[in-house]
């Protein structure tokens, strides 16, 4: 049987002082989309071997701190699933949700 790979591109433009443009990515599986665009990513990989996060975090000049706000309270939420989903911790993702609440009235986000 032979394996199946997918697999993800993403492409970042600068300024002539490095700062991020625009952000655009592409998958083997994007539906409905060749490209997309963006204004944040954050990416997180574990190496295995060393026990340790490795992150890119960009954003573009044009991503609004308004924006940013709801980025991160979005991820928040989504990290709370994921560790739900990945440890069937129902207790700790619940107390996330908690703070993603807390998250979201503190800096004013209307859900």
């Amino acid at each position: 049987m032979g394996k199946n790979t997918k697999t993800i591109n993403i492409e970042v433009e600068l300024d002539d002082k490095n700062i991020p443009t625009d952000i655009k990515w592409n998958a083997t599986d994007l539906e409905g989309y060749d490209e997309a665009s963006c204004r944040a990513m954050l990416l997180s990989l574990w190496d295995h071997n060393r026990k340790d996060t490795l992150r890119l975090d960009l954003w573009t000049r044009d991503m609004t701190i308004d924006e940013m706000k709801i980025f991160f309270h979005q991820t928040l939420v989504t990290m709370a699933d994921t560790l739900e989903n990945s440890t069937n911790d129902d207790r700790i993702s619940g107390d996330m949700r908690d703070f993603c609440a807390y998250f979201a009235d503190k800096m004013d986000i209307k859900e």
